[in-house]
């Protein structure tokens, strides 16, 4: 595969960087950091703010200051690898992946400047507030006719099966112009992606992944194709069209590239956002009873759920060359882990950080969605469409509650964060 690739499967390890505090026993595969990644990386952060980790083979990066030096420079600290798998794929996988045809590229979050900046002001246009508003009417039917089935099932019932999976699915197929007929195939191809960039799958479960990858990129580059000779009103549209007016400026491979790529970004973050934020508020004090009773109040409780259980809490960095974090002297080609769930719950940024507040005045400075040129390109979209579920399910369900005895799974990556399934009643 070419360095250019979406996703590269044969990135060498470096040694550690010399005179790095080491840590044996660090990993977001534990089941201690599974369960609560906040007690693990505290200590860590006070003690051994930058460390790495053996397991993990990274640089490990816990303090707000040292991460946002790394987001802010993406010269030196580059995003090309948060797209790739953790560790060494199987053979079998990369065999599959090696077929004459699978060939995305690098488009938004693992693409460097100036190409980034290219790329990117075409599908920043995309988001814009007219694209919002079309797609709102949408979302709010759909909200009511997914709570309207949940009612009709009755309690108990999987928020994530019956919710928080198929409305930012179905959002953000909408977004790309797919039609609803294909939403169940969609939604099998794409169910394992986190997994595969960020997990620790089989090689079992690798080719499995691969070969649903695989059709989907088929499926993205039939229908980029069948929109380019009847467009429509949706984003894969307006991305051919500036392809036309400016072919040298943004590839057709490039269109079909970010249509690959947007259909995960916006719809598992939004799903994991979900389940955190009902998680986050009916587990504490009288949280969801406010927001039922004044629902202006939810925009800032999201941006608390953001801080204290983001959908994210790590991401992935590479040294472009030998340079310096916190004194620690780090060579070129060193991967670099960002523990974002740790920086966020800094008490000397957040006071009391582990209390959840949807009160709190300065949860808006958290680092959930990044920062600098590649601040997540659908923040304002998971802001607003989050926004919309919660206010539906504050006036449809304001007697929803989670059953305490209720033992939550969780699956273990690196970058993200939310529960399997998550029983609700009401």
């Amino acid at each position: 595969m070419s360095n250019d690739s979406y996703h590269k499967l044969d990135q060498e390890v470096p040694e550690p960087p010399p005179q790095c505090p080491m840590n044996g026993t660090f990993s977001p595969f534990t089941q201690d950091y599974i369960a609560d990644p906040y007690g693990v990386l505290e200590p860590l952060r006070e003690d051994t703010p930058v460390f790495y980790s053996e397991k993990l083979q990274m640089l490990v990066l816990t303090r707000m200051e040292d991460i946002t030096k790394v987001f802010l420079d993406p010269d030196t600290f580059s995003s090309d690898n948060v797209q790739d798998p953790v560790f060494p794929p199987a053979e079998e996988t990369i065999e599959l992946l090696s077929a004459p045809d699978f060939n995305p590229v690098a488009v938004m979050s693992n693409k460097q400047e100036p190409d980034h900046s290219r790329i990117r002001q075409y599908t920043k246009k995309g988001f814009s507030n007219r694209r919002m508003k079309v797609l709102e009417p949408y979302i709010r039917q759909r909200s009511h006719d997914l709570i309207d089935e949940m009612i009709q099932l009755g309690p108990p019932c999987d928020f994530v099966e019956h919710f928080a999976t198929p409305l930012p699915g179905e959002t953000i197929f909408r977004f790309l112009g797919f039609p609803e007929s294909d939403d169940d195939q969609l939604r099998e191809w794409c169910g394992d992606r986190l997994s595969f960039s960020w997990g620790k799958p089989t090689p079992e479960e690798q080719a499995d992944i691969a070969n649903k990858m695989l059709a989907y990129w088929r499926y993205c580059r039939e229908f980029v194709a069948r929109r380019n000779e009847e467009p429509a009103d949706d984003l894969t549209s307006e991305l051919l069209a500036d392809h036309k007016n400016n072919p040298d400026d943004l590839s057709y491979l490039e269109v079909e590239s970010i249509i690959y790529g947007l259909s995960f970004a916006g719809h598992e973050p939004v799903t994991l956002l979900l389940c955190n934020s009902l998680l986050s508020l009916l587990n504490h004090d009288t949280a969801w009873g406010e927001i039922c009773n004044d629902p202006t109040l939810i925009p800032g409780a999201l941006e608390e759920v953001i801080r204290f259980e983001s959908p994210q809490i790590g991401w992935r960095r590479v040294a472009t060359t030998d340079t310096e974090i916190a004194g620690i002297k780090v060579p070129e080609g060193t991967r670099i882990h960002l523990a974002i769930g740790a920086a966020n719950h800094q008490p000397d940024i957040f006071d009391d950080p582990k209390q959840f507040d949807i009160h709190r005045t300065n949860s808006r400075n958290n680092i959930s969605f990044g920062k600098g040129n590649h601040y997540c390109l659908g923040a304002k979209m998971a802001r607003f469409e989050a926004k919309i579920a919660l206010g539906i399910l504050a006036e449809r369900l304001p007697t929803l509650r989670i059953p305490q005895d209720q033992q939550l799974e969780r699956i273990a990556n690196v970058s993200f964060r939310g529960p399997t399934a998550l029983t609700v009643e009401w």
